[in-house]
């Protein structure tokens, strides 16, 4: 049996090329059917995290928040699914965006995960920012649900924790 965890890391992030950094490493580090669940306040950095994630992804292109959108499909050798929340009443308007394929076959970053929070695996990378002062914030990074060897661990063990 396995017993839930979580394993947690605390860090400072002093502007927004370090906060695409983590993204980065995180993203050199992922494999399909990791969820990256994103939270904090308006301009706190998930973006810019998203930013570093996709380039970490090998995806090229323009990385916006999808706000209006909801969901934007970034392709590259592993695709980026990033998901805005902010708007959403229901987790399961997901569904229609096709939630349940992109799953299995792509990184999904979550920005206002706390929204959606039903709909999103127990076993994923939970990253909480925060506003610190002028260019500077916290990121609070969490590998959550039952603890295993999987690809969770793997990210959080190379690209966090290093």
């Amino acid at each position: 049996m396995t017993t839930p965890v979580e394993s947690t890391h605390q860090l400072e992030l002093v502007g927004v090329e370090v906060t695409e950094a983590l993204g980065e490493r995180i993203g050199e580090s992922a494999a399909a059917g990791l969820v990256i669940d994103l939270r904090g306040e308006l301009g706190a950095g998930k973006t810019a995290l998203v930013r570093g994630l996709a380039r970490g992804l090998g995806v090229e292109g323009m990385v916006r928040s999808p706000t209006f959108m909801i969901v934007s499909l970034h392709k590259g050798p592993i695709s980026l699914l990033h998901v805005d929340a902010y708007r959403l009443e229901d987790p399961a308007e997901l569904a229609l965006h096709g939630w349940d394929d992109w799953l299995a076959s792509s990184v999904i970053a979550v920005e206002w995960a706390d929204r959606v929070e039903a709909i999103l695996p127990a076993r994923r990378l939970r990253v909480d920012l925060a506003h610190q002062g002028v260019n500077v914030r916290t990121a609070r990074i969490c590998a959550t649900g039952p603890s295993s060897r999987d690809g969770v661990a793997l990210v959080y063990e190379r690209a966090i924790v290093c």
